[in-house]
This record gives C-alpha cells, structure tokens and sequence, in this order.
C-alpha cells in the first residue's frame, strides 16, 4: 500500500508514537508499504518549530536530515497537476497546506494518513483515519 503521512502523523511516528492509533502504527511499520511526505509537511514543520510550537534537540535543518536519513521517505512532487487538484478538493476549510496534501494524495494514488477530522473526506482521495 502506498500511504501519504499528513504532517502531523509523521511528526507523532517520530517524536510522540503513542499518539497513533494501532492500525495506523501497524500500517507505517510494515516493510511493504510505501511512505510518502510531501515538502509542504517539511515545510510545516518548518514553520512549527520557527514559532516555537515544537521543539528539537538540533537545527531544524540538522534534524530533518537526520530523520530523512534513518527513516527514509518518498518525497511525493509538488507538481503543476497537484497544484490544478488543490482547486476542487472538497476540503471543508481553505487551510493550503492541507489543499496541497489532499491533492497530492488524489494525483499520485495515495492514501492518505491523518487523525484531522477536516481531512476525512477530500474528493477522490481514500484515507486510512488515525482513530482509537
């Protein structure tokens, strides 16, 4: 299976593992699927750890290549076709972020991993819930 990890489900599999419900757990663990993060969840993190709402033990920049190193991603694009499907998503906000990783979701045939009740229901895209 091919799973896109919504910002904050990547960020808790790194630092806060308990905060993801089992299936979700189990899924991300298993050897045989793929894990994709799209730059604007970097970018998010970015932006978390600049006004101080999440702390970590190095650079930012030092960090992300740490993580990137010991647990290795697939950087999904962020293509003018993701940019396209951000238009008619179906999310009920405006959030761009979350219009971004919806959408590169629906293009690339991801499902999408999130414990965001807002993200439950993006036009095309199916989502495995983080959820008891």
């Amino acid at each position: 299976m091919k799973f896109l990890l919504d910002t904050h489900i990547w960020l808790w599999s790194l630092i806060d593992p308990g905060r993801l419900a089992p299936k979700v757990a189990r899924e991300i663990e298993h050897p045989e699927n793929e894990l994709w993060l799209s730059p604007i969840s970097v970018w998010e993190f970015l932006v978390l750890v600049e006004k101080k709402r999440l702390a970590v033990d190095r650079e930012p920049e030092a960090w992300l290549r740490q993580v990137f190193d010991r647990a290795p991603l697939i950087e999904a694009p962020v293509n003018t076709e993701v940019a396209i499907a951000t238009r008619d998503i179906g999310l009920p906000h405006r959030d761009p972020a979350d219009r971004f990783i919806a959408a590169t979701a629906r293009v690339f045939g991801l499902m999408l991993v999130t414990a965001d009740e807002r993200m439950f229901a993006p036009k095309g895209v199916r989502v495995l819930k983080n959820k008891g």
